[in-house]
């Protein structure tokens, strides 16, 4: 049996085809009992409508791609969550790229998705060239969301507040009584931002020589190899203040095997609250980034520019908020 067309369901809800048309298209010129008419036509004969021919129709395909920059990092998992809750809304569906592999095969990172026509694009995590991005904000609406790389002209950046969630932790430690705090730090902007947070409080309580700061590529392993050298030196830390919660679980697998007992000779703390932070055995203190709602913003930035491709570029930060569970605790004595 053929597949039934948009004939069929005009026919059979006795209306005619530019008025399924409009309901297809979610119009509000339609009487309700026509689009419910309509609505059960296509229901009873099980019609779905021709995405590909809608899409020559309209000169859109509905679909926003997002480039990602690191699978890996579950802090990402709840920010699609929330990007994608606002696009479905506005009939969209996302198509997802990793932008390492486009690096790899010496691709521009936004090339497939650009080839594939999508109406807009949201770039997720650090870059590590935001110029590649230029083309593509010439040509459709771009967001850059959880990262602060500078943005090309007419780009919105969507993420949280570094510099407050660092603050937060830092200003945590001290006030168990923690001096010797070390930051497992990453890189790019975000990074930065944190790492400049961290050490600015550091200062401002006397405690700037009592900073420990040690780079990592934010990985576990990372995480775990930077603390096993924190904690090889005669003036260890007795906190450890990681840039993600991946990092922080390296940390820890570092202060278990070197005999250390988590947080009573030593507190972790990590960023961005991700399930890890949040399972049971681990529980570990850390900042919630707001990754939710930083995903619902960066769709909403999309959304006004599918309205004014011409609005300026602007820079939207969530508010951070600390979590303290279980990896933290006052400083042990001398």
């Amino acid at each position: 049996m053929r597949p039934p067309t948009i004939r069929d369901v005009a026919e059979r809800a006795g209306v005619s085809k530019s008025l399924v048309s409009l309901v297809l298209r979610g119009s509000d010129q339609v009487r309700p009992e026509k689009r419910d008419a309509v609505l059960r036509a296509a229901g009873e004969l099980g019609y779905r409508p021709n995405a590909a021919a809608r899409s020559l129709s309209e000169r859109r395909t509905r679909t926003v791609g997002v480039l990602l920059n690191d699978l890996r990092n579950p802090w990402f998992v709840d920010l699609l969550d929330g990007l994608n809750s606002l696009l479905h809304a506005g009939g969209l569906r996302m198509l997802l790229a990793d932008a390492r592999l486009n690096r790899r095969t010496g691709q521009d990172p936004a090339d497939p998705l650009l080839d594939l026509r999508v109406d807009g694009l949201v770039v997720v995590g650090t870059l590590p060239d935001p110029a590649a991005l230029e083309d593509a904000a010439g040509r459709i609406p771009v967001v850059l969301a959880g990262s602060r790389e500078p943005a090309p002209p007419g780009v919105d950046v969507v993420a949280g507040d570094d510099e407050r969630g660092a603050r937060l932790v830092t200003e945590h430690l001290i006030g168990l009584g923690h001096h010797r705090i070390a930051h497992i730090a990453g890189y790019g902007a975000v990074g930065e931002l944190r790492r400049r947070s961290f050490e600015a409080t550091m200062r401002r309580h006397g405690l700037a020589d009592e900073a420990l700061v040690e780079p990592s590529d934010m990985t576990e392993e990372g995480g775990y190899r930077t603390t096993v050298r924190l904690l090889s030196r005669p003036d260890r830390p007795t906190a450890v203040f990681a840039v993600n919660d991946i990092a922080a679980i390296g940390a820890l697998s570092a202060a278990g095997e070197l005999g250390l007992r988590v947080p009573h000779e030593l507190s972790v703390v990590g960023y961005d609250n991700t399930s890890i932070a949040r399972l049971r055995h681990v529980w570990l203190t850390t900042v919630d980034n707001s990754s939710h709602e930083v995903g619902r913003r960066a769709a909403r930035c999309l959304l006004e520019r599918f309205e004014d491709a011409g609005l300026p570029g602007r820079v939207r930060l969530a508010s951070p908020t600390l979590e303290i569970r279980g990896t933290t605790a006052p400083a042990p004595g001398p």
